[in-house]
């Protein structure tokens, strides 16, 4: 049998490369994971939606999707069927799902998301308009914004 020791990846949101698909999405990807990074057919990252944003309708051949909500509220819709979503809620979304996200509350929402296989989704991101990632996102994705001061 052979023994295979492989070094943990960390990293943290300062790390994270956040992308827009198309320059006009009120929605940004950041890349945690990734078939470059992991060495596997995945993809993680964190969704970040502006107030009323929302994702183009979409739907993924092979792969399913999940995501969990950090922080916000919105809709989630999958073949027609909508729900409402909020912080701690998770969702699957299976393969051949036509769905879209839309933020619907007062502020950002923020998913963690991930994709198994990756089928091309990071390629995707990539593909698309790099951005920074401000000082509220780190303040959400670091949990600072969840300190109560002393």
């Amino acid at each position: 049998m052979e023994v295979r020791c492989m070094i943990p990846v960390i990293k943290s949101p300062g790390d994270y490369q956040a992308y827009r698909i198309s320059p006009h999405d009120t929605n940004r990807l950041a890349i945690v994971f990734d078939p470059q990074i992991a060495d596997t057919s995945l993809t993680f990252c964190v969704e970040i939606f502006d107030e009323g944003g929302k994702t183009p309708p979409n739907r993924h051949q092979f792969a399913v999707e999940m995501f969990f909500v950090l922080k916000g509220e919105g809709l989630a819709t999958c073949d027609g069927k909508t729900v409402p979503i909020r912080a701690g809620d998770s969702l699957l979304v299976p393969p051949t799902g036509i769905h879209e996200i839309r933020n619907t509350g007062q502020g950002r929402l923020y998913a963690l998301c991930f994709m198994v296989p990756n089928e091309d989704f990071a390629e995707l991101i990539r593909s698309g308009t790099s951005v920074e990632l401000d000082e509220e996102d780190l303040r959400v994705l670091t949990r600072s914004d969840a300190l109560v001061p002393c």
